[in-house]
């Protein structure tokens, strides 16, 4: 079997994967970072999206071996080691943008490569837009849009903390 050598949330892997694995399957089943969900088998609903390089992707349309040398980072790898979260972790929860929680980790990492390519911000119809692979099911959107929009001031330095702009 190919092993592929990854750096996944900070830490150098080698994993020994069959040609035809997909990446969150390794990351699920051989590394054991079951945050990023499965969630359709067909590209379509989002629950999968981790970073590499950087950017979002979704992990069930990728194979392992296509990631030889990668930077991955799963929803795992966004808190800091003493436990404070991302910022756009802190809105989610903030702004009660979950309800099942299983599409909540691919949501969270869409998000924040979205935010991340918008420095100067977005409206509330850009940010439906960029969330248009992912699919959730229980919330209808608002209070995850409502997370996003608090999280990209917080991100990009606009507010110094996430409670300044739920206050507002």
């Amino acid at each position: 079997m190919p092993q592929v050598t990854l750096t996944v949330n900070g830490t150098k892997h080698t994993v020994e994967v069959e040609a035809r694995t997909l990446l969150v399957e390794a990351l699920r089943e051989t590394l054991r970072l079951t945050g990023t969900h499965v969630g359709c088998d067909t590209s379509q609903c989002g629950a999968c999206v981790v970073h590499m390089g950087g950017d979002s992707v979704k992990s069930c349309t990728i194979l392992a071996v296509q990631c030889e040398g990668s930077d991955i980072t799963t929803i795992e790898g966004l808190a800091a080691a003493d436990g404070t979260l991302h910022p756009m972790q802190e809105a989610f929860r903030e702004y009660h943008a979950l309800q099942c929680g299983f599409c909540t980790p691919g949501m969270v990492m869409s998000a924040i490569d979205l935010v991340n390519k918008h420095p100067d911000g977005m409206t509330e119809q850009q940010i439906r837009e960029g969330l248009e692979g992912n699919l959730c099911r229980c919330t209808g959107y608002h209070n995850i849009v409502k997370a996003i929009a608090a999280a990209q001031d917080v991100m990009h330095g606009r507010v110094s903390e996430l409670a300044r702009a739920a206050a507002e």
